[in-house]
């Protein structure tokens, strides 16, 4: 169903010129205008990072034929906060980041870009999704997900999200006719071992590549891991509250 008087934004981390930004674009215009702002160069790992400490630029750039895009130096939040009171002066219908090269599950939400820029759309009463997918090669194959991102797009669009809530669709790396369907998961236990590769310059002097494996802490069949590994696409109700609930009155109890 068209929504052609609606507006759609879309950002990213992997910069305006990855392959996964351009899917979308050509997903959502479909539905509403899109207008892009994405960053002039990678940003994954950035977080929920805003740039303080020099000038951001901004500048027009010719992406795809009947789209509004602009690239800048900022960080993917950055995008959002300059599209919403710079270019747009207003707020969207709609925000999309991604499509991301590489999947966002689990507690890679709190490393993600791609993710910050959704939540940064939550933060702003805008219905935002981030959408990723497990596969980190840049001549991915985006479009044969098409069916199932326009559908989720649509949906968005027609009955809109809670307040303060965001959306985390990874979509596994399986072919797009061998998707089993969408689960909505919760966000597994799983975090990063972290390891440092230590190597010298030519100079002599140590430096370090962070490695690392990323290890699920328990088998469970409602996370999102658990759908990714078995071919669903998983998504996750994400907010910005990161309040623990559950330890409030324990902590009341202190006397301090």
């Amino acid at each position: 169903m068209p929504h052609k008087q609606k507006l759609i934004l879309i950002t990213n981390d992997d910069s305006i010129y990855a392959n996964g930004i351009k899917s979308l674009v050509q997903m959502a215009k479909t539905f509403a205008r899109v207008v892009v702002v994405a960053p002039d160069k990678p940003q994954s790992g950035m977080g929920h990072a805003i740039t303080l400490n020099h000038p951001i630029r901004i500048q027009s750039v010719s992406m795809l034929d009947g789209v509004e895009a602009f690239s800048t130096s900022g960080t993917p939040v950055d995008c959002v906060k300059l599209a919403i009171y710079e270019v747009l002066k207003a707020k969207p219908d709609l925000i999309l980041s991604g499509i991301n090269h590489g999947e966002n599950s689990s507690s890679n939400v709190l490393y993600s870009g791609t993710m910050s820029a959704a939540i940064e759309g939550a933060m702003e009463g805008v219905p935002s999704i981030g959408i990723s997918l497990s596969n980190y090669d840049n001549d991915a194959n985006f479009n044969q997900y098409e069916s199932w991102v326009s559908d989720i797009i649509s949906k968005a669009l027609t009955d809109g999200l809670p307040e303060h809530t965001c959306l985390n669709v990874n979509i596994p790396n399986v072919p797009g006719k061998d998707i089993k369907g969408l689960k909505v998961c919760h966000q597994a236990h799983a975090f990063w071992e972290d390891r440092f590769d230590k190597r010298l310059d030519q100079f002599g002097r140590p430096y370090f590549w962070l490695t690392g494996a990323f290890s699920e802490k328990s088998d469970d069949k409602g996370s999102d891991l658990y759908a990714l590994t078995r071919g669903y696409i998983s998504i996750v109700p994400t907010t910005f509250d990161l309040t623990n609930y559950a330890v409030l009155n324990q902590l009341n109890t202190w006397n301090i």
